[in-house]
């Protein structure tokens, strides 16, 4: 399919994160776009703002009849889509044109020069901040990120030309639709086992994204992967992209940079917490470099980003210190505390979390315990659903009962307010990939 013969596109599941990035890129070439969604949300209200017209009745009536009445009409959607849903199987029985998600970035990027982050962890701050060093260069680049960068305001930082960043999501194997130049591996941990079953098909599919690099792309992974190819980088070992130096001042990190011909750049400033974000940093300056970027100008671009929406988020609530993150999986928990520990050395933290999915608090109950409970307090919420149904035996009190601390206790969400205000820690973190946001937002007015 021929992008620019397109008219018109439609969007299924449109307030998705990736799913509203492609929408405004649409948008910005003149295509019309509408969509559908099942609740409204501050990325739909974002796309309402823009002129995109959107429905949140799952009922073919709903639809514009100048969507329906052109054959030609795109139609999107995203695997979260139940297979239930009335407007996708009305759009399934017809002979319009639909793709997925993953599909539609998939011919984009063959007609672009792709640049695309993929991994289990760090892939959306690793994209974020390429994709602003991109904009800061003038590369003219458009990039497609799976969270809300701060400075843009958006998760598309829409250019000029035919280059693209891409965060290459795992999910579904969606990635293995692009056609990277270059790419880069962030990590391989276990997750998405109800789509892989193992972890071992898990990376052998990492494995394949790998082999859908351009015939002379560059390939740049972190060194610790054993990926045995390409450049490498790393914060622990000497690698052809390696930090150090590194130290905090003023609650930053500062480290200097040393490149594969052993340029060093040094004193470099990020705003960015935790030493894993060092690591999102390497990686992002190694592809903008590989790229064709000056080092110079790429660290420049570095201290000047400023992150993404729920990732690591600081704001003050009831005398405490509150942040908010995104993490959902172990060792994304584990990160962020050892974060929290470096800034805000001395001081108790109480976490409130958000299970995310069913079936991935049961495969990592074990390891969500052990995480968990390296915090001073534990409060925990209910498992969000999303895509899932429910799974007997799986609930946050079988969890709970599995986590090895006396400062542990379930709560809902109309008592979070109650539980900051009483607890003795000085922070709180406020972490999960599901509604939990809406109630951060609460606490944020």
């Amino acid at each position: 399919m021929e992008l620019n013969n397109i008219h018109k596109v439609y969007f299924i599941g449109i307030g998705g994160i990736g799913m509203s990035a492609l929408a405004k890129f649409f948008a910005a070439k003149g295509i019309s776009v509408s969509g559908y969604d099942k609740t409204p949300s501050l990325l739909t209200d974002n796309l309402s703002s823009l002129g995109i017209d959107i429905t949140f009745d799952d009922a073919v009536s709903a639809i514009d009849a100048d969507v329906l009445e052109n054959k030609k009409t795109l139609v999107v959607y995203t695997p979260a889509i139940q297979s239930t849903n009335k407007i996708l199987k009305y759009f399934k029985d017809s002979t319009y044109h639909l793709l997925k998600r993953s599909e539609v970035l998939g011919i984009i990027s063959r007609n672009t020069f792709c640049l695309a982050v993929a991994g289990t962890h760090g892939k959306t701050t690793t994209s974020a901040l390429l994709g602003h060093i991109m904009a800061e260069c003038n590369t003219g680049a458009s990039s497609f990120i799976g969270g809300i960068v701060s400075k843009y305001n958006s998760n598309l930082i829409i250019g000029d030309k035919d280059i693209m960043v891409v965060e290459a999501d795992e999910y579904d194997r969606s990635f293995l639709t692009l056609s990277p130049d270059i790419a880069c591996i962030t990590s391989m941990d276990a997750d998405h086992l109800d789509i892989y079953g193992d972890v071992k098909q898990l990376e052998d599919t990492f494995f394949e994204f790998l082999d859908r690099l351009s015939h002379k792309g560059v390939l740049i992974s972190k060194t610790e992967l054993g990926i045995g190819r390409g450049l490498t980088y790393s914060i622990n070992v000497k690698s052809d992209y390696f930090a150090t130096g590194i130290n905090v001042r003023e609650s930053k990190f500062n480290f200097d940079i040393v490149n594969p011909e052993g340029l060093v750049f040094s004193n470099v400033k990020s705003n960015l917490p935790g030493k894993y974000n060092i690591e999102n940093t390497l990686a992002a300056f190694a592809m903008a470099e590989q790229y064709g970027l000056d080092g110079r100008d790429i660290v420049k671009a570095i201290e000047s980003f400023t992150g993404v929406y729920r990732r690591f988020d600081v704001f003050e609530y009831s005398g405490k210190t509150i942040v908010d993150d995104y993490a959902h999986h172990p060792f994304e928990i584990i990160s962020a505390l050892d974060a929290a520990r470096e800034l805000y050395v001395g001081k108790k933290i109480m976490v409130i979390f958000q299970p995310h999915l069913y079936s991935r608090t049961r495969d990592f109950a074990k390891d969500f315990a052990n995480a968990l409970a390296e915090f001073d307090e534990i409060r925990l919420l209910d498992i969000y659903a999303a895509r899932e149904l429910p799974i007997e035996g799986v609930t946050s009190i079988t969890l709970l009962k599995t986590i090895q601390s006396k400062y542990k206790s379930f709560i809902n969400k109309d008592e979070i307010r109650e539980e900051i205000d009483n607890t003795k820690c000085e922070v709180i973190m406020m972490l999960g990939a599901g509604d939990i946001s809406i109630e951060i937002e609460k606490l944020k007015k």
